[in-house]
């Protein structure tokens, strides 16, 4: 008789622009009680970033432990100047790796990376719950809500807030919040829960084989549209603004100011912002219960002690920090700083809290050596598994960089060269079109303060941009022909 396989199943939720600080033990009163025990059970990371701050480039990198510079979806797929709207053929991919390994792999939600490809391009089998905005791959959702008799466009919405001149009107602008009439039950995101739940019934009733399940939630990305409870759970006269709600942009490059009035937010007061952020701090908790909803299904199959849980998100969101909407050529924390938390039974230190830089694109090697599969050499990223193993510290005799590195390539505005390194203390921005960027971190934990021509940190930009050259240098950037000589001190 064969021995049975012992590696684990993996489950990764994954979440649509949700910011670090949401479930950050010093964040703010968000109530994330299943993310809490996550960290509680397992291993937090503290220093977790994106390497791109949008979402098919961001998405794209995790399946191929690339940077965008190296798979070359550089922004979102479905737009019309998309550069590439599907990755191209040939790089390896963690789940085809892991398809090909004896893993079950199967997907639910978001996808966006690519237009003509889906999961199932990539060795996944579809399970349902796609966006038609992105997407586009499934009715089962439209269907869903027409047997409950709310079809998708049918509801009615109060509070409801946009984008530019009138934040009450709805011809104009971009959606930005509102509360539905819709039971929690029609949601998006316990539809995608309940698709899970029944994935996970699936691979109880399998051949014994691991399982990969991606559980991908469309949010809290905007628009901010949540039921009662969690349209009112949180009060917007009690919501504080953020330190960097006092951005001026003096001393900031252009674009910053420019995109606070492409957005259409230059408008907004603090009243507005605060309404927007109760909706999105609701939309956080609606996911959470949704995810221990799933974790009560992986419990009742007895999965729970064989399975290592990753959570992570995209990339995070600005919600009124810095006055700012969404994402965009702005290389801030508050886009680029994300949750991740693995809990990994039997291996996880319960609690524990690794402090060590890491990308999210590290997840698919570490996927791969839970797996005991080889990794391929054109990740550029790096397995977590020694300090998951670790208790979240680097074992001796094993070098672990102490910074990351992140890079932005444009949107929906037209392309935007950006380039970013940051250290524990220090972040510096190499922006192509722009002046660039040097922030005091311990100082100016807000980055409100561009320090990037201050005489006292003339050093510390030397060795930022040295810092960043070695990343461009060790990434192949195509761009390191070039930025040494732009970057050079006088």
């Amino acid at each position: 008789m064969a021995d049975a396989d012992t590696r684990p199943n993996v489950l990764l939720v994954l979440t649509d622009q949700e910011r670090y600080d949401c479930t950050a033990p010093d964040g703010p009163p968000v109530e994330t009680p299943t993310m809490d025990r996550l960290s509680s059970e397992g291993l937090r990371f503290s220093r977790a970033f994106t390497p791109i701050s949008i979402c098919s480039s961001a998405r794209a990198s995790l399946l191929t432990g690339q940077f965008p510079h190296g798979h070359g979806m550089l922004n979102n797929c479905h737009e019309d100047d998309a550069i590439q709207p599907n990755l191209p053929t040939g790089i390896p991919t963690f789940s085809e790796i892991l398809d090909a390994n004896g893993y079950d792999c199967t997907y639910t939600g978001k996808w966006h990376v690519g237009r003509d490809q889906t999961p199932e391009t990539f060795g996944f089998a579809y399970l349902g719950g796609s966006d038609k905005h992105h997407d586009d791959i499934d009715d089962a959702f439209r269907e869903y809500r027409e047997e409950r008799g709310v079809p998708l466009g049918e509801v009615d919405l109060e509070e409801e807030l946009y984008t530019g001149d009138d934040p009450r009107d709805s011809s104009e602008g971009t959606f930005v919040s509102a509360t539905t009439s819709i039971d929690v039950e029609e949601t998006r995101a316990w539809f995608l829960a309940e698709r899970t739940i029944e994935a996970i019934d699936r691979h109880a009733d399998g051949d014994g084989s691991p399982f990969f399940h991606r559980a991908d939630f469309y949010g809290p990305h905007h628009p901010y549209v949540v039921p009662e409870p969690y349209a009112s759970m949180y009060d917007p006269d009690e919501i504080e603004p953020p330190d960097s709600y006092a951005e001026t942009y003096d001393g900031k490059p252009q674009v910053h100011e420019n995109y606070l009035h492409y957005r259409g937010v230059d408008g907004f007061d603090w009243d507005l912002w605060a309404e927007a952020i109760a909706k999105y701090w609701g939309f956080v908790t609606l996911i959470d219960d949704q995810f221990e909803r799933v974790l009560e299904a992986l419990e009742e199959h007895g999965f729970d002690d064989e399975t290592a849980v990753v959570h992570a998100s995209d990339h995070g969101d600005f919600v009124g920090a810095h006055r700012q909407f969404n994402k965009g050529p702005l290389a801030y924390d508050d886009t680029y700083h994300i949750p991740m938390q693995v809990r990994w039974p039997g291996v996880t230190e319960p609690g524990s809290v690794c402090e060590q830089p890491v990308h999210l694109h590290d997840l698919a090697p570490t996927f791969l050596e839970m797996a005991d599969a080889e990794i391929p050499e054109t990740f550029d990223a790096r397995s977590l598994v020694p300090v998951i193993e670790n208790g979240g510290d680097v074992p001796d005799g094993l070098e672990w960089p102490d910074s990351i590195f992140a890079q932005y390539h444009g949107d929906e505005f037209g392309l935007y060269s950006q380039r970013m390194v940051r250290t524990d203390r220090y972040k510096y921005v190499y922006n192509s079109p722009g002046i660039d960027e040097l922030y005091d971190l311990a100082a100016d934990p807000a980055e409100l303060q561009n320090l990037i021509d201050h005489p006292d940190y003339a050093g510390v930009r030397r060795e930022m941009r040295e810092r960043l050259v070695d990343w461009m240098d060790r990434t192949d950037d195509p761009n390191r022909e070039w930025v040494p000589d732009v970057l050079a001190d006088s």
